[in-house]
């Protein structure tokens, strides 16, 4: 029988060490503040355990291991061309980095006199925590309280889920044997991004997404960029269509198959798909059922989100909830801000929030990053706009990369010159987006990307391309 701790106080209680609870806690701890985590797993969350962290250094692996920035037609067959490289060996590379990744932020902590406690938490009452621990039970009383869960991967009702054969991104991570082929079920970020790791390796890859293109928010030029290279690839889109049933089958005869099952997902259009696994990525859903969240007054969605105002606060004014448990965005990224954020309002300290240039970063094969305003966006809301362009290939430092299919495109206010959106494709999207972000801020126009000068041969010169394309196209040149 597990016993009771004495019960100990603190000006914060975060539940949850990933990047929510990790930003909150030591914001807190900086202003002088007595602060504990509650961390049911290992440090760190989803995002260094079984997401973000993992799948970016899963991706850098197997590129690494193909030779290659982005897929091209031609790339061949990993698994041929690459025998001696096995699934679990490129995910046992990727370790490393989550075992430095986890040291860091456990040393934050010590450094900053934050307290970790492993165990599962759990409200008694809105100022009270109950902590199970392996052998015993703790209660922890707090002025404060961010719950910061996050989310697991959505199961569809009545779909057996297995480790090999139906599984979700967490299951991913543990395949011994890579699959000779696998369908993907949903075209979001975590769809998109296997579906074309997934391809890079070899595997036969069949996307299916239920809405007219991938990534319905990234601007659509984007997005039928990234579709043109993924077909060019192999991968094969099934885009408008609904899965409605998925089962085990025998592998019919003469099918090339890697596992004892094959997986038969059947269509709302009537077609049946077969391939030897299938993955699951439609939708995650909170971690909040475990919580007790009635016993402090509060309660989740359907989808086990927490509902919260502008400064992350939920309707029990000194409970918070910051990170994917609140719902969209949903990055780490953003999730770290709505930490800080929460803790600065809790605590009086003044903060600014910058909630227009928000950055989006998708770790496909190509990579997509974005900032600001979409064309469909500007078009419904009636904006005029001209866009600027440049291509890699255009670019010293493309040619050098090798990278033929990247682009840079600027959306530019048509009066004002400003600059609307930044949207790109290609090696280095993710980094490179954070120059336009800059500029945004500070409300530049277009004429201060044409007139600054960019190292020679960068990516970043696609900046100054696309403002003289665009400057070009506003003055009819």
């Amino acid at each position: 029988m597990k016993g009771f701790e004495v019960m100990r106080h603190y000006d914060l209680c975060v539940i949850g060490s990933g990047p929510a609870g990790q930003k909150a806690a030591i914001q807190a701890a900086k202003l002088g503040k007595k602060v504990c985590v509650i961390e049911r797993h290992d440090i760190g969350g989803v995002a260094i355990n079984t997401g973000t962290i993992p799948s970016k250094a899963l991706r850098e692996a197997i590129l690494c291991a193909v030779g290659r920035a982005t897929p091209v037609p031609g790339m061949g067959d990993f698994r041929e061309a690459h025998g001696h490289v096995t699934l679990p060996k490129l995910i046992e590379s990727c370790q490393q980095v989550i075992r430095a990744e986890v040291e860091i932020v456990r040393r934050h902590f010590e450094r900053n006199g934050i307290e970790s406690i492993q165990g599962v938490g759990r409200f008694v009452d809105p100022h009270t925590v109950e902590v199970t621990k392996k052998h015993s039970v703790e209660l922890i009383h707090s002025d404060f309280v961010i719950v910061a869960t996050g989310t697991r991967p959505a199961r569809a009702p009545g779909v057996e889920f297995d480790t090999t054969d139906i599984i979700t991104s967490d299951e991913l991570l543990g395949l011994e044997t890579l699959p000779h082929s696998m369908i993907v079920v949903g075209g979001g970020v975590i769809g998109t991004e296997y579906a074309s790791m997934l391809c890079a390796l070899g595997v036969k890859v069949t996307l299916i997404e239920g809405r007219g293109r991938l990534l319905d928010f990234v601007d659509a030029e984007i997005t039928e960029a990234l579709q043109y290279h993924l077909r060019q690839a192999g991968v094969t889109l099934r885009m408008g269509e609904k899965v409605v049933r998925i089962q085990r089958i025998a592998p019919p005869p003469g099918a090339r198959a890697s596992n004892e099952y094959m997986v038969e997902a059947t269509l709302e259009s009537g077609k049946t798909l077969r391939a030897d696994s299938l993955l699951y990525c439609v939708g995650r859903q909170g971690c909040t059922e475990e919580l007790g969240l009635e016993k402090a007054g509060l309660k989740a969605d359907d989808r086990g989100r927490i509902r919260v105002n502008e400064h992350f606060q939920t309707s029990v004014g000194h409970i918070y909830a910051a990170g994917d448990v609140i719902g969209f965005p949903a990055l780490a990224s953003t999730s770290m801000e709505q930490g800080r954020v929460a803790a600065c309002h809790m605590f009086g300290e003044r903060y600014e929030q910058m909630h227009d240039l928000l950055p989006y970063g998708i770790y496909a094969i190509p990579e997509i990053s974005m900032v600001g305003w979409t064309e469909e966006r500007l078009t419904k809301e009636e904006i005029p706009y001209e866009s600027g362009v440049a291509q890699y290939r255009e670019i010293a430092r493309g040619q050098l990369l090798g990278d033929e299919i990247g682009m840079l495109k600027l959306l530019i206010h048509q009066e004002s010159h400003v600059i609307l959106g930044v949207h790109i494709i290609g090696t280095g999207a993710t980094e490179l987006v954070h120059i336009g972000q800059t500029a945004m801020a500070f409300n530049a126009t277009v004429e201060y990307l044409v007139n600054a000068v960019f190292n020679y041969p960068t990516l970043a010169e696609c900046y100054k391309v696309a403002a003289l394309n665009g400057l070009n196209k506003l003055r009819s040149v």
